[in-house]
């Protein structure tokens, strides 16, 4: 089979949602279509010992939030799929950001009770601005909920996108029949007791539904949708200009397995992407990726680091010598690895779209381009996202200051946290984006480095970057206090609004560079 056939079989989505807005238990049931698990564990059944097989950190076991990015991968219809995880929680989401970096498209889901929330726009935007095609799922039709329309009009308004319900509810909650299909003109029954039967719609009189009052009326409402809604194009849905509109409950479940279906025909195999060279084409025919996440200690028996690696172009094969393209050194890529949550196997080849794990002695770090050939580019950065809380950090025990270092650093290159030395006082201090994370380093710091650590706020502050030149240590003080980050360079943590305004009134000749004002700038260019 040649690259080009191989990359067309790939299918590398997240899903993206608000949390407890069913995203695990989708997860699940996809993962229970490619066979690859025999029943779900959900989230909710902590006393059973039963956990979603898509978390495997035991803090997220115990709170039944996914705090990191797991891959899955899976083959089904004739297709590689790659599923990545994303966290629902807001603490989590410069990890979400970067893993949206790896993906070709997103299913968005949204609870019908709810509708939108704060963290669902939040990722939308960033998938909006990269141009990635969105497929929403509207989950929790088994429920009273808002009625569909509402919610089709709640997505137009607030996320700015044109939606194309490709099906379309008959009742909810206890009046809950089903759906009727428009792309497949067909009436997916719902059955209760997670089954669903699919009838023809030039056969749907056959069946006692179609005299049920509720089913009726909804006819006649997919018919004033069929003359006053937009047309479906599959063009604008690929641009990002219009999503495609699901109805169903992931849990009952319901109308999972004709979105998955409908999704896999619809969602964009692995396109060409930018580096710092040139545009290349998944078919191109080197071996190139980038790694968007490290995740330190997967296997709690071995203290071991896994670098994710999204495949770009050509083909990987194991114990290849691959160049990273930041320092030009040359590693061969020997242990190599595909996952289902915690469980792996070893992967010999991949190709464009493939999310593999690799063995990362140390030399790893986020956003860091691998290729094969003659050829040096680097694939453009990673966004990264300025934190905003941040505490000092100490080891309570002096003795234990190697494991403390040791901890730190790989924690730290895993992207969850960031480092901070005060200048001149070579303190620690660890930014993060919110308050989860503090708690889960703390968490890990003691189970995977054996260390208690001691965490001192110094509140939130305002994070801006310095040029060189420009760093004079007399101008600044507790109030605004100077650091450097990992690479070395300066940034000041102003206390508030006021002393930032006050700082720019009295040193206008200082530059004063905020990150998240560059990542919007270079994500626009």
């Amino acid at each position: 089979m040649g690259l080009q056939d191989e990359v067309q079989k790939r299918k590398t989505f997240a899903i993206i949602s608000h949390p407890d807005a069913g995203k695990t238990t989708m997860t699940e049931k996809l993962l229970l279509f490619g066979n690859l698990i025999r029943s779900a564990g959900t989230v909710k059944g902590k006393k059973s010992g039963k956990f979603a097989t898509s978390d495997w950190m035991e803090i997220e076991k115990q709170r039944g939030i996914s705090v990191t990015s797991s891959v899955m991968n899976f083959d089904y219809m004739g297709h590689k799929v790659n599923i990545l995880d994303t966290p629902g929680h807001e603490d989590f989401s410069e990890d979400t950001y970067r893993t949206l970096t790896a993906v070709d498209s997103v299913v968005m889901i949204i609870d019908a009770t709810k509708g939108i929330e704060a963290q669902t726009i939040k990722l939308f935007k960033v998938c909006k601005m990269r141009g990635i095609p969105i497929f929403t799922f509207i989950n929790k039709l088994d429920r009273e909920g808002r009625e569909p329309l509402d919610l089709l009009d709640q997505i137009e308004e607030v996320l700015n996108i044109e939606t194309y319900p490709i099906n379309w509810p008959v009742g909810m909650g206890k009046r809950f029949l089903g759906i009727l299909d428009r792309y497949h003109d067909q009436f997916i029954k719902y059955n209760g007791n997670e089954e669903e039967s699919y009838i023809p719609m030039s056969e749907i009189d056959k069946d006692e539904v179609s005299q049920q009052p509720t089913f009726q009326e909804t006819v006649e409402e997919l018919e004033l949708l069929d003359e006053a809604g937009d047309q479906f194009s599959l063009d604008r849905v690929l641009e990002g200009e219009q999503t495609p509109v699901f109805f169903g409950s992931a849990l009952a479940p319901f109308g999972v397995q004709s979105f998955f279906d409908t999704f896999i025909k619809m969602a964009p195999a692995p396109g060409p992407r930018r580096t710092t060279e040139e545009v290349i084409s998944p078919d191109y025919p080197d071996f190139s990726g980038f790694i968007f996440k490290i995740q330190a200690n997967m296997n709690p028996q071995h203290r071991d680091r896994i670098a994710f690696l999204r495949v770009c172009s050509g083909k990987f094969e194991r114990g290849m010598n691959v160049k990273l393209a930041r320092t030009g050194k040359t590693i061969r890529l020997g242990q190599t690895q595909q996952f289902v949550a915690s469980s792996r196997d070893t992967v010999e080849e991949a190709f464009a779209g493939d999310i593999i794990g690799v063995y990362d002695p140390g030399s790893y770090r986020i956003g860091d381009t691998l290729v094969d050939g003659k050829q040096t580019f680097e694939y453009d950065e990673l966004p990264q996202f300025p934190p905003e809380m941040f505490q000092r950090v100490t080891a309570k025990n002096v003795m234990k200051a190697k494991q403390f270092r040791k901890g730190i650093e790989q924690l730290v290159q895993e992207g969850a946290i960031q480092l901070f030395r005060g200048y001149p006082t070579d303190s620690m201090i660890i930014g993060a984006v919110g308050q989860l994370q503090y708690e889960v380093f703390q968490h890990r710091m003691k189970n995977e480095y054996n260390v208690e650590v001691l965490l001192e706020s110094i509140g939130d502050r305002i994070p801006r970057w310095l040029k060189k030149e420009q760093v004079d240590p007399k101008l600044f003080d507790e109030r605004n206090l100077l650091v450097k980050d990992r690479d070395g360079e300066f940034l000041v943590l102003f206390k508030n609004d006021f002393a930032l305004r006050w700082f720019i009134d009295k040193h206008p000749e200082v530059d004063l560079i905020d990150l998240y004002e560059v990542n919007q700038y270079d994500q626009t260019t």
